[in-house]
């Protein structure tokens, strides 16, 4: 019994990733907009109802997605990050070579970054259990703003007052034990490493920056700046 339920469960686990290889390869060729079960089961010689029972609806599917390239790209950031404390880099080092890992890996993955960081898909919402992948990278930098506020400390940028009761209240939302001020400048930095990598994959670049790989090492050194991490 328990060799056919193996087998069953195996057999379950290459279906599922051949839909979700399937929906990949949709989404690069149409966008998320016009996914389809029906066009993935006809694609993959499945009838509908057999596909239903992997992924009841189109919008189960996206979480799927989802929730797959958020994982994917918070452990290529929390490798970088384990590669550059193992070899002793400070904080700011660790920095930028997190945004490289998300420029990376971005470049790669273009089809499910735009998923992730594009325009929104019609009709949906993404449920709850897309929050814990969504903020493996911003874990990644807010453990870097820890270790460096612990240790050689961190250069707090300037917080107007009237921000400060928003930014009190991200402190305590995600980033406690952090300044509100460093909280603050971290979404700030967030949002425009999102816009960097936006401009370069969507083509907002071109014409306008030759050396992007140049020009994105020295940005992301400004926002660690940004952020307060001391000079290395």
């Amino acid at each position: 019994m328990n060799t056919v339920r193996g087998a069953r469960e195996r057999a379950r686990i290459e279906v599922t990733a051949a839909i979700k290889d399937e929906a990949r390869r949709m989404l690069g060729a149409e966008g998320a907009a016009k996914l389809s079960l029906r066009a993935v089961a006809r694609e993959l010689g499945m009838v509908s109802s057999a596909l239903y029972r992997y992924f009841p609806s189109r919008d189960e599917l996206l979480t799927a997605l989802i929730i797959d390239a958020y994982d994917s790209v918070g452990a290529a950031a929390e490798t970088a990050d384990a590669h550059a404390r193992a070899a002793g880099a400070p904080p700011r080092t660790r920095w930028i070579a997190v945004c490289g890992a998300v420029r990376s890996w971005a470049l790669e993955h273009p089809h499910e970054y735009a998923l992730i960081h594009g325009s929104p898909v019609p009709g949906y919402s993404a449920p709850l259990d897309t929050v814990g992948p969504a903020s493996r990278v911003a874990n990644a930098f807010i453990g870097i703003l820890r270790a460096a506020y612990e240790g050689p400390g961190l250069a707090l940028p300037p917080l107007p007052p009237t921000l400060r009761p928003e930014a009190d209240r991200m402190t305590a939302d995600f980033a406690e034990g952090l300044p509100p001020a460093v909280t603050a400048a971290l979404v700030a930095a967030w949002a425009q490493l999102i816009g960097l990598v936006s401009c370069e994959l969507f083509g907002q670049f071109n014409r306008v920056v030759e050396d992007r790989a140049g020009f994105f090492a020295h940005a992301a050194d400004q926002l660690a700046h940004g952020v307060g991490l001391p000079a290395v």
